[in-house]
């Protein structure tokens, strides 16, 4: 059977419209008012499949995740040229930080560069400070040091920003600043690279039912998670003790990423 995470609904299938996210942050929905499963941040693009009442049925584009999304949060498909690499930025009114903010974007936000002024970069929507973007072709190298931007984000289900995040959002955030495809969900990274068996090296991945974390050392390991309400380090001996003795189980795989990063 296919997976409806990531196979579009034939009978949504109306039409094929190219689209970008046009706010700072966007739920995307397991049905129509329903819960959220993931969030899109800002320049996103998606494919858009139907529109009913206010909501857009997409397919995104950086993962094959398909849902609902108000579709007031959606603009014309451009060019993304730069993303931004900062935990979170703003868009200011002028290329001057003393100008109105316009709205403020979270890391890995998708940017249209159209030039520069002084110290800012130019944008259909407004000026962003140069030194918190780079070019969108440009790749991070350590995904342990990309998830330590989010240190201190709190907790949210089915998060993927800088002002909340879950434990899947925290991974694959990581793994595509480092231009590693990953997937939205737990479940579905847990297929990533292969198994390891000879100890824990940095940028290992842990899953367990419902949960992943990335290992940053040989005895700590980063991750999102409810017990902290917070992204944080924890040492892993501790961290599978804890899951377990709350009910949660045993780690149930230790995958090793390395070659994909090179």
């Amino acid at each position: 059977m296919s997976d409806p995470r990531l196979t579009p609904d034939p009978s949504r299938q109306k039409q094929v419209v190219r689209r970008r996210v046009s706010v700072p942050v966007l739920d995307l929905c397991r049905r129509i008012e329903g819960p959220r499963d993931r969030q899109l941040l800002f320049g996103a693009g998606v494919t858009v499949f139907d529109v009913e009442g206010g909501w857009a049925y997409v397919q995104t584009e950086q993962d094959g995740y398909c849902g609902f999304v108000t579709a007031s949060g959606l603009a014309e498909d451009r060019a993304v040229t730069h993303r931004v690499i900062a935990p979170s930025t703003h868009i200011y009114a002028a290329a001057d930080f003393k100008s109105p903010d316009r709205m403020a974007l979270s890391h890995g936000s998708r940017l249209s560069v159209e030039g520069e002024e002084g110290r800012f970069a130019r944008t259909p929507d407004g000026y962003v400070p140069r030194v918190h973007i780079a070019p969108a072709s440009d790749e991070a190298s350590d995904p342990v040091e990309v998830a330590q931007l989010y240190l201190g984000t709190p907790y949210l289900w089915g998060g993927n920003s800088r002002w909340g995040i879950d434990c899947s959002g925290l991974v694959q955030a990581a793994l595509l600043a480092c231009g590693i495809d990953c997937p939205g969900d737990s479940d579905m990274q847990e297929a990533l690279g292969h198994p390891a068996t000879d100890g824990y090296r940095r940028n290992d991945v842990l899953f367990w039912k419902g949960h992943v974390a990335l290992v940053s050392d040989a005895d700590t390991l980063i991750h999102a998670n409810a017990s902290a309400m917070a992204t944080v380090f924890e040492p892993i001996e501790d961290a599978i003790r804890r899951i377990e003795a709350q009910g949660d189980g045993a780690v149930t795989a230790h995958r090793r990423i390395a070659d994909l990063m090179e």
